[in-house]
């Protein structure tokens, strides 16, 4: 998934895309926005009280207007404060709502998505974006977005008082603002490529310690701990350098930021200070007030810059998260016609097929499976028969050529209804940290208990749950973690058995099973293949011998078929030398 870098600041197009997402809660943003205009008018009510305090209670002496004026700012700050309040909690719930109506969208969009895009992305990468990035996103809402607007307003607001207060006062303030302004911009691009860097890191990090800690068996296995933990301190120390670089930015903006502040306070007190001892139009109120203003002006610049910081972080996760959103990798599903009933029979006719372009795996396959038959699919690895399977449930698109159930072509038949009527049994099965019962049923509320006790008792393998603790609710945990292989497949042909499907695939079901393990399979097999379509991928012929057909394949094309007999009559076949490989022995 490449990225394009605008090279901009701030990027408006995707903060008005961002911004879309707030239109159901428009009574919420507007009131937030109310409480920044709120807070921004309370900056300046408390140095006008503090001002008016010295300047009409404190050198006159006057007690009892010093009393009010003190409870003025008090209840000014209790103001302020249930304000800052409803700011803050309303701003961080609007984000918290925009997130999780983007990442619902984001994970309805990317379990849509085609096999081939899971193929070619690192599924650490997808994890960083679902989650961490979208966490983000957030900030824009309750530190970002809302806190600038706040900031700009206060600022806005005080530098209109100054001017009504004194202008000297305020050209003297923005003298040094220009200073201010050229820093933060130059930060602000800074820190853009900075965060960039950084996120890079993080998905890089996150996808490292995924595939590492699936695949620890290999890693330990193959006494690769002390590689891997080199190559991990690679990777955690470019994460660690991308962090530098933010603080860089950080311990340069800062220091600056607040020698201009120092500056602008020395030259107000000497201004001011010399004007008020001479009577002039200013007066110590003023004074006191004004390097109180300047502070609340340069703060919010300051803020600005730091928010600014959380604003384009969460930019620049927007910007991944939205890539992935508009990333076109489905399956085009036009078709219309739903399929109550399937009596199972499949058509391939001249289907040709390449995962990479120009490098074809199906070359014009036709074959016709009918209802009711088991028809299986031999051949080498990489002769294409997975892909058959693969193309007959949709996971990807064909190049040309049509695919048929009952004679009707598949691509105008809507997806889910197409699927369906379809299970499949792979070899590497895959089990959700779960019980047993929500991994049959993969939480199908339509089957019932019953049904699933039944099934398990018709193809032999309630003894075996129910051994286990606690039964079907026994949790199996990540990927079956808890169960052997060929537990595990044993609970997968459950449930596909459950589905009730018309046509049912078996993709190297037994190949890695033990022998008593297999045999419980292929009794199960034979359960849930009676009268209903079945495909049949194996390598072990001694399981396909009943078949009605058996086709084999050979570098994407069918070079033979037929059923058992017929294809060990063929002189020099393929199936007869893979099947005296397997089974003949040498004599003594």
């Amino acid at each position: 998934m490449t990225q394009k870098k605008s090279g901009k600041a701030f990027d408006f197009k995707l903060f008005r895309r961002l911004i879309t997402y707030t239109n159901p809660y428009k009574l919420t943003f507007y009131f937030v926005a109310l409480t920044a205009i709120l807070l921004s008018i309370f900056t300046v009510i408390r140095p006008y009280l503090l001002q008016q305090t010295i300047d009409k209670t404190i050198i006159p002496k006057d007690n009892e207007l010093l009393l009010f004026f003190i409870s003025a700012m008090i209840g000014v700050l209790v103001l302020e404060v249930t304000t800052q309040f409803l700011f803050i909690y309303f701003a961080n719930w609007l984000g918290q709502e925009v997130i999780r109506d983007i990442r619902v969208k984001l994970f309805k969009h990317m379990i849509g998505f085609k096999k081939q895009y899971y193929d070619q992305s690192a599924v650490g990468r997808l994890v960083t974006r679902a989650v961490s990035d979208i966490e983000t996103i957030a900030s824009i809402f309750s530190q970002g977005l809302f806190m600038i607007i706040s900031d700009l307003l206060k600022m806005f607001v005080i530098l209109c008082f100054m001017f009504y207060q004194s202008w000297q006062l305020t050209l003297l303030v923005l003298l040094i603002l220009p200073l201010i302004l050229y820093a933060t911009r130059i930060f602000q691009q800074k820190m853009k490529a900075a965060f960039e860097e950084v996120r890079t890191q993080v998905s890089n990090l996150n996808s490292f310690v995924q595939e590492r800690i699936t695949g620890m068996k290999i890693v330990q296995l193959f006494t690769r701990e002390d590689i891997e933990y080199e190559k991990f301190k690679e990777i955690n120390e470019k994460h660690k350098k991308g962090w530098i670089k933010t603080v860089w930015y950080n311990s340069i903006f800062f220091p600056i930021a607040e020698m201009s502040s120092s500056i602008t306070i020395g030259l107000i007190v000497w201004f001011g200070g010399l004007n008020a001892t001479q009577n002039g139009t200013i007066t110590l109120g003023v004074v006191i007030a004004f390097i109180e203003l300047s502070q609340m002006l340069f703060r919010p610049l300051r803020q600005i810059a730091d928010k600014f910081n959380t604003l384009q972080m969460g930019m620049v996760a927007a910007n991944r998260v939205f890539a992935i959103l508009d990333t076109n990798s489905k399956i085009e599903n036009n078709g219309h016609l739903l399929l109550d009933s399937v009596k199972g029979k499949i058509t391939f006719d001249d289907v040709r097929f390449s995962y990479v372009k120009d490098e074809e795996v199906l070359k014009g396959v036709s074959l016709t499976v009918n209802a009711g038959e088991t028809v299986a699919i031999v051949g080498a690895t990489g002769a294409g028969k997975s892909t058959i399977i693969n193309l007959l449930s949709r996971f990807y698109e064909i190049d040309s050529g049509v695919i048929s159930v009952d004679d009707t072509d598949i691509k105008t038949v809507e997806l889910t209804s197409l699927r369906s009527h379809i299970a499949l049994v792979l070899q590497d099965v895959f089990l959700f940290a779960d019980t047993i019962f929500n991994n049959i049923t993969l939480n199908n509320s339509e089957i019932s208990e019953e049904e699933v006790y039944n099934a398990a008792k018709e193809i032999g393998i309630h003894d075996f749950i129910m051994s286990l603790p606690g039964g079907y609710e026994y949790n199996v945990k990540e990927r079956g973690a808890m169960l052997s292989s060929g537990q595990r497949q044993l609970i997968s042909f459950l449930r596909a058995y459950v589905a009730n499907p018309s046509v049912l695939i078996l993709d190297e079901a037994t190949s890695s099973v033990d022998s008593h393990s297999e045999q419980l399979i292929q009794d199960a097999t034979n359960k849930i293949t009676k009268g209903r379509t079945s495909i049949v991928i194996a390598h072990r012929l001694a399981t396909i011998r009943n078949a009605d057909q058996i086709i084999v394949m050979d570098q994407g094309q069918i070079v033979e078929r037929g059923n058992h007999n017929q294809l060990l009559e063929i002189q020099g076949g393929y199936y007869k030398n893979l099947y005296e490989v397997q089974f003949d022995t040498i004599p003594d």
